[in-house]
């Protein structure tokens, strides 16, 4: 890993991160001088599917530079322009791509790439997302004069979900709406957030609101269309951002559309679903009846969705709501129906029609699975997804071992029939558990691994982005839809991630509850009401981290756009230094005590020496410096942790 030829596609390594089709660019490879005697670079592209290679310049630096630097020039002949890199040194050949430095030839799957068009909008990777659970973050006084809704059970606001798991999940309603959060924007901006990410604010016959009966309305019981403007208009007073979440993959059964033409093949909204004979049998997403699937087959969907003036995607951009983009609910999954996969086609229609609208706004996606192939520049800006961060970041600081639930706990879980056990795929579990759902891997909760495991993962899952794509990529520890990252890691874990989130390339996302340590075993069980009455709800005060963690982002930009080197990877350790021309930042993460066995040549970062006194600490067993002797630093550290370090800026040789 050290002293290896490194290119990451970002600004530091690419001119122009935005070119124009046929442009020509200039970019370079970083060879440290430790890594051997160089004979030849060349820079490999693909055209039009075909191989091509350009020889690469190396360019003058200083005598004692730690590096050579190696200048090829890239044309931009389709807009998403595949590279990699073709060295040959110390009497053999390797191959430098996304994923790494290989001494055998690679698939174009991990090229480096580069997209022509513009990208996302300037401000989207320095944001610092705060996602609300609409129905769970806060009540205003208004909630208090709407009914419950007779599809719901009511739930009190200072009692964690009752039913964890099961068919009556959806209705628990606790009644949170858009007043209620506007009255909280001070929390959320005393976190750290610039992005507030609403899941839907539709109305539909769920607490979650995936179900949209209209999506022209916002849902009375949240405040409606007023409460929606009230909200926008105090969250940009703040210099917030706002984006909504839009489900393009169905829509609910009593959506006005499914209604006019279920049982009803003569309407003309009967094309935009998959319909059987006679307009009563359907497609549903995942077999779920209330989610009926979308067929974007249908030009009258296209309209209504998309193009028309009051289209769904287009009227919330438009005053007087003037959000500032979208989340995209299930992505991988929209225009994708056995043969048909319109998925690139539908995700650009939406793209241009964002673009259209208000250039400034930004739009990302749902892909739970292997994201990198569907998010290739020229449609979503970024990829919420959990393969490349999320799941390894759990396993690297998993607690290993899950016990079964006692008897004791089964029968002191409200609401639940404890006579009886429920499936997960395909696996009988107890309807309480004490392990974390593993993003529905049938297992008890996340293996353990090793550090070299989770950057094999790591870097395996990211090749496949552009960088344009990989820093607009949404970085989460947990969300709506998955248990709680507190519950899933080590003691003092949650800081590690939270740090890492924070200074890997990508939009770190804090799931509201996060801050107070929130726990829950899955989806249902983390969507806890917020705890503003209740301070025995929260569990550990972890509001001093995110805010050291957003305003350390804030002050030092390089940890939003900045390349990325990887120093090490071994057991209980991770280290890499984000990387600009202006400055850099070298991050040290352990997840147990280290004594003084944590080293790294001084030469391998060509910054000098590094500073004693840490940027930043996170967590009570941040590493500190030990000794910086004979050109080696070394660290020790007493538990999880995570320390930065200021370092200077890299000059490119020219």
């Amino acid at each position: 890993m050290l002293f290896q030829p490194h290119h990451d596609g970002s600004a530091l390594y690419v001119d122009n991160l935005h070119p124009h089709l046929e442009e020509t660019v200039p970019v370079r490879l970083r060879i440290p001088v430790e890594f051997g005697s160089v004979e030849k670079v060349w820079l490999r592209s693909v055209r039009d599917a075909e191989p091509h290679y350009d020889a690469a310049d190396r360019l003058e630096s200083a005598a004692d530079a730690a590096d050579s630097w190696y200048e090829a020039h890239l044309t931009i002949v389709n807009p998403v322009q595949k590279y990699r890199w073709f060295v040959q040194a110390n009497g053999r050949t390797y191959w430098v791509n996304a994923q790494g430095v290989f001494t055998h030839d690679v698939p174009d799957a991990a090229d480096f790439r580069l997209v022509a068009g513009s990208g996302a909008p300037e401000w989207a990777p320095s944001a610092v997302m705060y996602q609300i659970f609409v129905d769970r973050f806060a009540r205003s006084a208004q909630a208090d004069t709407h009914p419950t809704p007779e599809w719901a059970i009511a739930c009190s606001w200072d009692e964690t979900p009752v039913i964890g798991r099961g068919p009556e999940t959806p209705y628990q309603f606790y009644g949170g709406d858009l007043d209620g959060i506007r009255e909280k924007l001070d929390h959320l901006v005393s976190v750290g957030a610039t992005l507030v990410y609403l899941t839907p604010m539709f109305a539909a016959r769920s607490n979650h609101r995936y179900d949209a009966a209209a999506f022209a309305e916002v849902d009375p019981l949240l405040g409606g269309d007023d409460a929606l403007v009230r909200l926008a208009e105090a969250i940009h007073e703040r210099g917030l951002k706002v984006i909504g979440d839009l489900t393009t993959n169905h829509s609910g059964d009593m959506h006005e559309w499914f209604r006019a033409s279920y049982k009803n093949p003569e309407a003309p909204e009967s094309e935009m679903y998959y319909f059987g004979e006679g307009n009563e049998d359907y497609v549903a997403w995942l077999g779920v009846p209330s989610l009926p699937k979308f067929n974007w087959h249908s030009e009258h969907l296209r309209r209504r969705f998309v193009l028309d003036d009051d289209s769904m995607v287009a009227r919330w951009l438009k005053p007087p709501f003037n959000l500032d983009g979208w989340r995209i609910d299930v992505g991988n999954m929209t225009g994708r129906h056995g043969y048909d996969d319109l998925n690139h086609e539908i995700a650009k229609l939406i793209r241009d029609r964002v673009t259209e609208l208000n250039p400034d706004a930004v739009l990302l996606s749902e892909s739970t699975s292997d994201a990198g192939p569907d998010f290739q520049g020229d449609t979503w800006h970024g990829a919420m997804t959990y393969t490349n961060f999320t799941r390894p970041a759990w396993q690297w600081l998993s607690r290993g071992e899950w016990p079964e639930p006692t008897q004791e706990q089964i029968e002191d879980a409200a609401g639940v029939n404890t006579s009886s056990l429920l499936s997960v795929s395909g696996i009988p579990v107890p309807a309480v558990q004490t392990w974390p759902d593993y993003y529905g891997v049938p297992q008890k909760g996340p293996d353990r691994i090793e550090a070299e495991q989770f950057l094999e993962t790591h870097l395996s899952f990211i090749a496949a982005f552009p960088w344009s794509v990989r820093v607009c990529n949404m970085n989460a520890i947990d969300t709506h839809d998955t248990a709680r990252a507190a519950l899933a890691v080590i003691p003092g874990g949650q800081e590690v991630a939270a740090a890492l989130q924070f200074c890997l390339p990508g939009i770190p996302l804090i799931f509201a509850g996060d801050e107070f340590g929130l726990e829950g075993f899955n989806g249902e069980a983390s969507r806890t009401p917020m705890p503003w009455e209740d301070p025995s709800r929260i569990l550990r005060d972890l509001r001093g981290v995110y805010r050291a963690l957003a305003e350390t982002r804030r002050r030092h930009p390089v940890l939003a756009d900045g390349g990325i080197r990887w120093l090490h990877a071994e057991g209980d350790a991770l280290i890499f230094v984000r990387e600009s021309r202006d400055e850099s930042v070298l991050v040290v993460a352990t997840r147990a005590a280290v004594d003084e066995g944590l080293e790294l040549p001084c030469a391998a970062l060509t910054h000098g020496e590094i500073p004693r006194e840490p940027l930043l600490t996170i967590g009570e067993g941040a590493a500190t410096i030990v000794s910086e002797q004979s050109g080696v630093v070394r660290w020790k550290s007493s538990g999880p942790g995570v320390s930065l370090f200021s370092l200077p800026g890299v000059v490119a040789a020219k």
